[in-house]
This record gives C-alpha cells, structure tokens and sequence, in this order.
C-alpha cells in the first residue's frame, strides 16, 4: 500500500483521510486484479481536480496578466496544464511510486507513462480540495505547477502547438502532418481519446484527451517537444 508518511511529506500537508488519498493514486487497472478492494479508481477525483486546477491556473493567469487578452490567456493555460506539463510536474515529485497499478500496466511502464501520471497529478489535487480546501489547493499549485509560467510565456511555449508542428513538418519536408486516431475509452458521455501526430506515417507524438481536438493540440505539443529538446530530425 502507499507510505502515506512519505506523501505526507512531498504534500506538505498531513493525510487525513487515508482512503481517499489511496484512491487518488488508484489506476483504474488495479482494480481489474483486485477485485476485493474497498476502493474506486483515481478518475472521479481526476474529474473533480481538473475543475480546481481550471479555476486556480484561470484566476493566477488574470490577477497576473492583466494586459494579455482572452486568447492568449487561453493559450497560456493549456501550456501549463496540458498533458506533458502535468506529467513534467507529477514525476517531479515522484508520484510515480505511489501509483496502485496492475501488475500489466507496472510491466509496461505504467509509473513513468505521460497521460498516467498527469491524470493523477489532477486527481490528487481533487484530493487535496476535498481535504484541505481551495485556499490550499491554490498555494499547492502556485508552488508545485505555475512557477513556470513566467518561462512559458517568455519562451512563447503557448503558441498553438499544431500550428507550429504544421509550420515546422512543411518547412522541413513538404508534407502537414496527420492525426491519427489510436484508441478511446470510456462511456460514450465521457471518452478519453488517444492520438497520434505523424509526419509521413511516422508518428511523433501521442496525446490524450477528453476531445479529439484537445489530444491532437498534446500529441502535437509532445512532438514538438522531442523534436525542439532532442534535436531529433523530422
């Protein structure tokens, strides 16, 4: 089970209710080995921190952009709280290790996997609203996520990442890239989309998200950022 005492510390905060921060780092696989467990998988409390971390990044981005408009504060926001973001943050502070999985997903990389783990950096933050509140919730992400902000807007990370990925697969060989459609799940009402980003059959980057639109702009994001902090040649 998780050492909550080790959380406990990388939270900052004392966990009060065990339960709810294991089921925070309960991957919906586990439950499929462990059918006895008292517990839910981590995707409620995901829904649930999703909906503080849009509130926390919208409210910081406005009281400290005051003179950007709407669609570049939009853009700023998806930076900052896009897949590849999250996971950037979520293996900084070693969520990975806490993570309940099936022992296929453990075998298959499953602690150090992108979507998983920004997932979870939203899930406990779902957990830390429910427990602690929002004026917590509010510090925790200002220290733990938005103290790159300043970087991102500097360095134009914000830009639309499609655009960008388009601008660079064109100049380099002639051809716009194509998004491909690699698996959903979830109820009809609520899917999760994966997607690739290929360039000439070759895919680049994979994305996730609750769109199609919004996990072709991450698998975008995620090429670029291997094209741009490799040096991998298209």
């Amino acid at each position: 089970m998780i050492d909550l005492a080790e959380l406990a510390k990388t939270l900052q905060t004392a966990i009060q209710d065990h339960s709810l921060f294991e089921t925070a780092f309960t991957h919906r696989s586990y439950l499929n080995e462990h059918h006895a467990v008292n517990t839910n998988s981590n995707e409620r409390l995901e829904f649930l921190g999703d909906a503080v971390l849009q509130l926390l990044s919208s409210d910081y981005l406005f009281t400290n952009f005051p003179n950007s408009p709407e669609g570049e504060l939009t853009n700023y926001r998806s930076a900052i709280v896009c897949t590849p973001s999250l996971a950037q943050e979520s293996q900084r502070l070693d969520y990975g290790k806490f993570l309940l999985l099936s022992r296929g997903e453990e075998s298959t990389g499953g602690r150090t996997r992108e979507y998983i783990l920004a997932n979870t950096f939203e899930a406990v933050l779902g957990a830390l609203y429910l427990q602690n509140g929002l004026d917590f919730c509010r510090e925790f992400v200002k220290r733990e996520l938005l103290y790159k902000i300043d970087d991102i807007v500097k360095e134009e990370k914000y830009k639309d990442a499609k655009s960008k990925f388009q601008e660079l697969a064109q100049e380099k060989l002639g051809i716009t890239p194509e998004y491909e459609l690699v698996s959903s799940w979830g109820l009809d009402h609520e899917k999760t989309f994966k997607i690739a980003a290929k360039v000439g059959g070759k895919t680049y980057g994979e994305g996730t998200g609750k769109s199609k639109q919004k996990a072709e702009m991450e698998a975008a994001a995620e090429a670029l950022n291997k094209l741009t902090g490799t040096g991998q040649a298209l």
